[in-house]
């Protein structure tokens, strides 16, 4: 099985508390768990303010998650994310491998 790294940032409305922001942290882990992956690292920049305001908010908790899995359909995790009230923002990308060996995600092969 290929080994896929991808990088998550998502951004939690303002308002909500820390503790709400690590509970959708640790629904994302436990997602990747459940598919044979890891999260490699958990980056939470903490709150900021917004460039524009998004659906009537003006700041939010932006966290950065990067993550390997061989899950090659990610749609899955992104549809659980998009029904998350709490969330305003997310995106997901794939890193390409040369990135993804750079940052010491997977072996290169």
């Amino acid at each position: 099985m290929t080994t896929r790294a991808y990088e998550i940032m998502i951004i939690v409305d303002g308002e909500e508390e820390d503790a709400k922001v690590d509970e959708v942290v640790q629904g994302v882990d436990t997602w990747i768990q459940e598919q044979n992956g890891q999260v490699a690292s958990t980056d939470k920049w903490g709150k900021r303010k917004f460039a524009y305001e998004i659906n009537h908010k003006t700041e939010g908790h932006y966290v950065v998650l990067e993550m390997t899995t061989g899950q090659i359909d990610m749609e899955p995790l992104e549809r659980q994310i998009r029904f998350l009230d709490e969330v305003v923002r997310h995106k997901l990308i794939r890193l390409p491998e040369d990135e993804a060996i750079r940052r010491g995600l997977i072996e290169k092969s």
